[in-house]
């Protein structure tokens, strides 16, 4: 079963490609995705990573979190599921 990774305080030059070559040293990568704004497509600091097994996933986690990535120290964990925001109309 799939496992989704957080991965935060990444470069703001680090790209998809190279977040997906740090983790796909531990296993199965199926998807590598750093979140940018929808206005300025400028990267957030953050992103995901999907890995195939859970092992590999969780070796990826220990391995990496606190490691250094363009320059800065990666905070990695499990991701947490997102709860469907609730929407208020304001008239």
């Amino acid at each position: 079963m799939a496992k989704k990774i957080y991965v935060g305080n990444l470069n703001y030059s680090t790209t998809e490609d190279q977040l997906n070559q740090a983790f796909a040293q531990y296993g199965n990568v199926i998807s590598a995705k750093i979140i940018t704004d929808r206005y300025t497509d400028r990267s957030k600091g953050f992103g995901f990573i999907e890995m195939e097994e859970d092992d590999s996933a969780e070796a990826a986690i220990s391995a990496l979190n606190g490691q250094q990535l363009d320059g800065r120290e990666l905070r990695v964990s499990e991701a947490n599921d997102r709860k469907p925001r609730e929407r208020r109309f304001q008239y």
